[in-house]
């Protein structure tokens, strides 16, 4: 997939998603569109309204059933919806996740959660995810979390956390990142433009860390 481009306030395109065909997904079925131009104070794309945690039950790589809006709770979390076969923008994303992360204060780093949720229900196994995180997290003071599932369950956390539902078997997904702060709530997310993601997330990432 091409590097995405921003173009004025058409932010609506933190929402097109990647495929291993090169093409992108529509925003089309996705309730993500009060997205606003900046205030000023984050470096991501701001949302007009702030987005709660959301609540949905996923099997992380250990085999553990984890409720994503419990475990990260209070806590600054990066949540991404992907698959590790991505050519493109996953990789980008979580190389981009880690590297700002590296750029932070260790005791900044260990007050966020990284989350990564597999789109592709079929070839995405605990082990291969595992080891596709460790490319991100090596080296790391962030808490780095894969998570798995059924089909059902993946389609109905996309829809909690209000990003396009993946298709194509998980292939054609949603490309934003969102960033919850300590207070349970999303106010910025990102995609990968020239503008730097990478810059973004360092920028913003203290100032939703909490005490």
């Amino acid at each position: 997939m091409k590097r995405l481009a921003l173009a004025g306030v058409a932010l609506v395109l933190a929402l097109a998603g990647c495929s291993s065909s090169g093409h992108a997904s529509s925003a089309k079925g996705s309730d993500l569109n009060d997205i606003s131009p900046s205030t000023g104070k984050f470096a991501g794309i701001e949302f007009g309204q702030p987005q709660p945690r959301p609540s949905f039950t996923l099997t992380d790589t250990t085999g553990k059933t984890v409720n994503f809006g419990t475990a990260t709770a209070n806590t600054a979390t990066l949540l991404y919806f992907g698959y590790t076969n991505c050519p493109d923008v996953c990789p980008e994303t979580m190389a981009d996740v880690g590297l700002a992360l590296k750029s932070l204060p260790v005791a900044t780093q260990q007050k966020v959660d990284v989350v990564f949720v597999s789109t592709d229900v079929k070839h995405d196994t605990a082990p291969i995810i595992t080891k596709w995180l460790s490319n991100f997290s090596t080296d790391n003071h962030a808490h780095f979390i894969g998570l798995r599932g059924t089909q059902a369950q993946i389609n109905a956390a996309q829809a909690s956390a209000h990003v396009v539902v993946a298709e194509d078997g998980g292939e054609t997904h949603s490309a934003q990142l969102l960033l919850y702060g300590a207070d349970n709530y999303a106010r910025v997310s990102y995609v990968p433009t020239s503008a730097g993601e990478q810059k973004q997330i360092a920028h913003d990432l203290p100032l939703v860390v909490g005490k």
